[in-house]
């Protein structure tokens, strides 16, 4: 009774546009409003003030900045580092490079150093492809450039040509199975086969491997970019992952909601039905 009681007062706050949150802040004051807890994340991760009174478009930025650093931010238990990590991906994915260069500089602001940034990105290649992940990585190099970090960071490959295949495998399997073997197979020329191969070589041999994040942020951030991409078919399969590798029904729903001011309601709603729809399994 509690809880519902406690989930109608939210609504109608929301509602009414003046949101004072009582419950689930990382913020200490419990009872700041949204403008305040939207000043007070603002300054930590981008140095400034929010809710500008100048500009051409204060109305815009008024609503974005209250929405996102007010409210998303405060829901579920992610910390700032991954909050940021997570919407560095999304606008990786979206090639958002302006947005992505703000909160590259806001990720490192809060303490994400920049292995784990370089990580998160370089996550997108076999998901999105790998021109758009340069275009995210020139981007992120610059802003490294920019801030005095010495390049080319330390290399994280912990792969050799000869045991790429098996050390994928290790990771793939206990998580995934041959499930993608099993749906490719029957394809003419064995042609399945090997993309079953390439699969297992690349994106777990080549990417999963790599030092500078655990698998369950990787996970994490995987499902950020099936949820940025809208493809709810292959993000089902990675919600069942993230729980097997320990992340929890509730840090996959505030991750999706994480993502919701980038991609919009229509794709993190879908996400999240395809999340309860795999809560029982």
């Amino acid at each position: 009774m509690y809880k519902k009681l406690l989930l109608l007062i939210m609504i109608l706050g929301l509602l009414q546009g003046n949101f004072t949150l009582a419950v689930g802040l990382n913020n200490e004051d419990t009872n700041m409003t949204r403008e305040e807890i939207c000043k007070d994340n603002f300054r930590q991760l981008f140095k400034g003030e929010a809710l500008p009174k100048t500009g051409n478009d204060t109305e815009m930025m008024a609503i974005l900045q209250k929405y996102i650093f007010g409210e998303v931010f405060t829901i579920g238990n992610l910390d700032m580092k991954t909050r940021e990590m997570i919407t560095v991906v999304s606008l990786s994915v979206q090639q958002t490079l302006p947005q992505l260069k703000a909160h590259l500089n806001a990720a490192l602001n809060v303490g994400v150093t920049p292995t784990e940034l370089k990580e998160a990105i370089y996550q997108c290649a076999p998901f999105i492809g790998f021109p758009k992940t340069l275009n995210a990585i020139g981007v992120m190099n610059e802003v490294f450039a920019e801030r005095g970090i010495q390049l080319p960071l330390e290399n994280q490959t912990t792969t050799t040509e000869q045991d790429r295949f098996q050390k994928g495998k290790a990771i793939q399997e206990p998580i995934y199975s041959d499930e993608i073997q099993q749906a490719l197979s029957g394809l003419p020329e064995n042609m399945g086969d090997e993309v079953a191969r390439l699969l297992t070589e690349v994106a777990f041999g080549d990417f999963y491997t790599r030092g500078g994040l655990d698998i369950k942020t990787r996970e994490l951030l995987i499902l950020t970019i099936l949820v940025t991409t809208g493809n709810t078919t292959t993000l089902k399969a990675h919600i069942l992952g993230n729980r097997k590798i320990g992340n929890d029904n509730a840090t996959i729903a505030a991750a999706i909601i994480q993502t919701m001011p980038y991609v919009g309601f229509p794709n993190a709603i879908a996400a999240l039905k395809t999340l309860k729809e795999t809560m029982n399994k």
